[in-house]
């Protein structure tokens, strides 16, 4: 999957912007409060409304007047992703358009809607198209010979118009393009990583099939991967040793209580230093490497401030990885107040927030003639950032 355009219409901070040609690596900066949280908490909003239902995910953001764009309460919120993935075996072009609104003073899904083009030619068929909890859902999609007259269309009717049709239909295989993308959104990973959470011993027994959002399972994880899939921890451990100075070797150990530790092997010591005593920086690294490195990557990653705790010259090797990550399939989001996290990124991979009288507009840094000049030049990214040419984002 490739999320490669974004529309918002008043959400949040966001009252009318849109992305175009989003890249694998997509890096974000911006001054404080421009918006790069919100941005991301879309992703989170979607996935929250997948998992519940549209009410609960307003009300943990303060409730629908909270959300939405301040002095436009009357309006719909928007959100539109369209994002390339394959359904019966082809890869399409998939439109997913989302409306939510208020009726009698109780938030709705107005319009929720799955498109793609059936051929080379013509407009998109609608393969999922609901209002207020009713509508239809294309149920012969595997046939791709069939014209947009002869689709089947079954009439539903949902349990309630305050969730969405792809979280109920997506459960059945007849609905491919809801099914497909309903997975995909439980799939996505938006980090919220705390350094405290990540140390100190585990119970052996728990969640360790991925990093947890918070971290807070890091040693099962790694566990998990050490017995089970040897030559990635043998990567990870490769790519540890190169980019963190000192480190050997790090390997999950189990406490006579029968919880797990992570020990780190120095190479001027015998003895292995369990995670209590290593620094902020090393633990994230790792945590960040057992994240890329996951034996069933997730399709979409969002990382807010990855330089927090890490040590500048880390920021390149860590851009790296995320760039490595993306170009084997998945996509990266990632927010940075960083030149030096910038300094490791290219022209197309760069996006800025400019916020003006309250709303926030979406700039890219290839569309910037003199931004693009001056690295085509050989320029850095985050030293242009830094000396104020990007326009409204001077982190000065």
């Amino acid at each position: 999957m490739k999320i490669e355009y974004l529309r918002l219409k008043n959400f949040k901070a966001f009252q009318n912007a849109e992305m175009k040609n989003i890249p694998h690596f997509c890096v974000v900066v911006g001054a404080n409060g421009s918006g790069k949280s919100t941005l991301f908490d879309v992703f989170g909003f979607l996935k929250d409304c997948l998992t519940y239902n549209i009410t609960r995910a307003l009300q943990s953001r303060g409730g629908f007047k909270e959300v939405v764009s301040r002095g436009h309460e009357s309006e719909d919120i928007v959100i539109e992703l369209q994002f390339r993935m394959v359904i019966t075996e082809v890869e399409r072009l998939i439109t997913y358009h989302l409306e939510i609104g208020l009726k009698d003073n109780k938030p709705v899904v107005k319009r929720e809607i799955l498109r793609y083009k059936i051929g080379s030619y013509g407009s998109p068929c609608h393969f999922l198209d609901f209002r207020f909890g009713e509508g239809y859902a294309i149920t012969n999609e595997d046939d791709s010979n069939k014209t947009d007259e002869e689709l089947e269309r079954e009439s539903l009717q949902l349990d309630s118009d305050n969730i969405l049709a792809i979280k109920g239909l997506g459960q059945f295989q007849r609905f491919k393009a809801a099914s497909a993308f309903r997975q995909l959104i439980d799939q996505w990973y938006l980090s919220d990583f705390h350094i405290n959470m990540a140390r100190g011993s585990k119970d052996a027994a728990g969640y360790d099939d991925h990093l947890s959002i918070s971290g807070d399972n890091l040693q099962l994880v790694a566990s998990n991967i050490f017995e089970n899939h040897p030559e990635i921890f043998k990567k990870i451990i490769q790519t540890m040793t190169s980019r963190v100075p000192g480190i050997k070797a790090i390997e999950p150990i189990a406490s006579p209580d029968g919880r797990l530790l992570l020990g780190f092997q120095d190479g001027s010591f015998k003895d292995p230093f369990i995670d209590k005593y290593v620094s902020d920086g090393t633990i994230k690294m790792f945590a960040y490497l057992i994240l890329l490195y996951d034996p069933a990557p997730h399709p979409l990653l969002c990382v807010e401030e990855p330089e927090n705790q890490l040590y500048p010259k880390l920021l390149w090797e860590l851009a790296e990885e995320f760039r490595s990550y993306s170009s084997q399939g998945g996509q990266v989001f990632v927010s940075t107040h960083s030149p030096d996290f910038l300094n490791a990124t290219e022209l197309s991979e760069v996006f800025w927030l400019v916020k003006e009288n309250g709303f926030t507009q979406i700039c890219r840094a290839q569309e910037d003639k003199q931004v693009a000049a001056y690295m085509a030049e050989g320029d850095q990214m985050g030293y242009l950032w830094e000396q104020g040419f990007f326009v409204g984002a001077d982190p000065q």
